[in-house]
């Protein structure tokens, strides 16, 4: 009777297990963070390498079956190891722990075994990437590996569970008796082949109102005008349960490679983001995520074309028949297919004085540092746009030559916006003569403006009024007439001189000097025979 409770606690403990970690998630899931599991026993002494080792799973399950990963500690006590990794097209079912006891010459020794059980979503190929293990503090690292899911045998046998050494294959539902009769006994069972597990005919796929679109803000656009382009992902709010995203990282890179155009400068939008907006669409509610999003001014005539692009999500089934305490949701995939989309560019009219023109919804932006400067006194003048368009196209005009006026720069400033911005060049002025300075007719932008269709020139309306009179330059006195080299100009020798007058001195100088150092040399050679 002792055995049979202690058999019941154990099933016990394995239907909590099952029950808390087959809770379903409603809606798109978020990306989580999983904590490390922490055990609840007391600190173990430190665990030696060869003390703790990894058991790879089976390399082929039939998909009624369940696929294995565990670690198997020896002789210590189990302090804190993390979590088992996610796998792709399986799920997590739930984990045991195995106990077992072994006398070697009158010592006993406990080995336990952890194993994580993976339940597949469906027949296929699997790639196990590498992953890592720490088991009180020791670090374990698995190599790649493949997994292949087969077929449902008529009579499959039932998956067996690593078992140590000496112990021999265990069965699942066993119950593995420790050595000692005195020890307490402890239950392994699989939920899935004690109580069944739902086969994959008893769901049901139901249908969603979700697409895959690439839009454009205007169907045609002049050259150098901006079109904004986005891929989206559309979706019912009541189909959030049945969908969700599958490995959005590595899909997404290839499809903005699709959206890149060579024949248009791209300047990037906002990131993509898994929190949706919601918007209307032909009259029904959607929720939308923008999954890449970006402006382009076209360089040439040729249309944008952008290609169908494909989208792969995970799309669960559902029972037909509900049961309580069991995920109700069978995993699978559906991939949602974009149309491709041209937008058609127009070439700008020709214009009688400009080869090239910016193009965009721009308006004059101009300031003066002075509002009445005086001759020779420097002041800035700024000229620039603000508006809808490229600014890498806006150059910076160029001054007319005017008398009496110095110019220089200009000094370029710059401040984006989504799909336009501001743009200013700084210019500095110096006036010689007094007068109006016609600022007008010495500097212009000419622009196309898409919304009109026409050609706009813009000119500064700020006329600055330069007051002053005009410096005289100062007369310097000539040298005879200054006081101090009056008369040295006077007295001065006026007669030719070598030009190689120095060279000489320098080389008498130097004739000197070595005579000095001989005679140097000479009396301290005779002091030191005296002495």
């Amino acid at each position: 009777m002792g055995r049979l409770f202690g058999w019941m606690a154990g099933i016990a403990g394995v239907l909590g297990a099952a029950a808390a970690s087959a809770q379903p998630t409603l809606g798109v899931p978020k990306p989580e963070i999983t904590a490390p599991a922490v055990s609840s026993r007391p600190q173990p002494k430190p665990t030696a390498p060869a003390d703790v080792a990894l058991l790879p799973g089976p390399a082929t399950v039939p998909v009624t079956g369940v696929f294995t990963l565990a670690f198997r500690l020896r002789g210590g006590t189990l302090g804190e190891y993390s979590e088992f990794p996610e796998l792709e097209g399986f799920k997590k079912s739930g984990k045991t722990s195995t106990t077992t006891i072994r006398t070697v010459q009158g010592r006993r020794f406990t080995d336990l075994t952890i194993t994580q059980r993976y339940a597949p979503y469906g027949e296929g190929e699997f790639s196990i990437k590498p992953f890592q293990l720490t088991v009180n503090g020791v670090v374990l690292r698995s190599r790649a590996a493949t997994v292949r899911v087969l077929p449902d045998p008529l009579a499959a046998p039932p998956a067996a569970a690593p078992s140590a050494p000496g112990t021999g294959p265990a069965s699942p539902s066993a119950l593995t008796l420790p050595a000692d009769p005195t020890a307490p006994l402890q239950a392994v069972g699989d939920l899935d082949k004690l109580f069944g597990k739902p086969k994959a005919a008893q769901y049901q796929e139901l249908p969603d109102g979700a697409f895959l679109a690439v839009l454009a803000d205007q169907p045609s656009v002049y050259v150098g005008q901006g079109v904004r382009v986005g891929l989206y992902f559309f979706l019912k709010p009541s189909d959030q349960a049945m969908l969700a995203f599958h490995d959005f990282n590595e899909q997404l890179p290839p499809l903005l490679q699709e959206l890149h155009q060579a024949t248009a400068w791209q300047e990037p939008g906002p990131e993509a983001s898994v929190t949706p907006d919601s918007v209307r669409q032909q009259g029904q509610l959607y929720l939308r995520f923008r999954l890449a999003e970006n402006v382009y001014y076209p360089l040439t005539a040729s249309p944008l074309r952008f290609p169908p692009l494909a989208l792969t999500m995970v799309k669960y089934k559902f029972l037909k028949k509900p049961e309580a305490g069991q995920d109700n949701r069978l995993a699978g995939y559906k991939t949602y297919l974009s149309k491709g989309l041209t937008v058609a560019v127009r070439g700008l009219p020709s214009h009688p004085r400009q080869a090239a023109v910016a193009v965009g919804a721009y308006q004059l932006q101009e300031t003066i540092s002075r509002k009445v400067p005086l001759v020779g006194q420097a002041f800035t003048y700024t000229f620039g746009v603000q508006g809808q368009g490229n600014l890498a196209a806006v150059l910076a005009p160029e001054f007319v030559a005017w008398p009496g006026l110095e110019v220089y720069g200009p000094e370029v400033r710059e401040r984006a916006a989504p799909g336009g911005g501001r743009k200013l060049f700084r210019y500095r002025l110096v006036a010689r003569q007094p007068g109006t300075i016609p600022l007008d007719s010495l500097i212009q932008l000419v622009v196309f403006n898409p919304g009109t269709a026409r050609y706009d020139t813009l000119r500064p309306a700020i006329r600055p009024r330069i007051s002053g009179a005009v410096a005289t330059p100062k007369v310097l006195p000539k040298p005879a007439e200054d006081p101090f080299y009056g008369p040295a100009l006077a007295e001065a020798d006026a007669r030719m001189q070598s030009l190689d007058v120095y060279r000489d001195v320098r080389r008498y100088a130097s004739w000197l000097l070595i005579g000095l150092v001989g005679v140097a040399g000479v009396g301290w050679w005779r002091a030191g025979r005296s002495g």
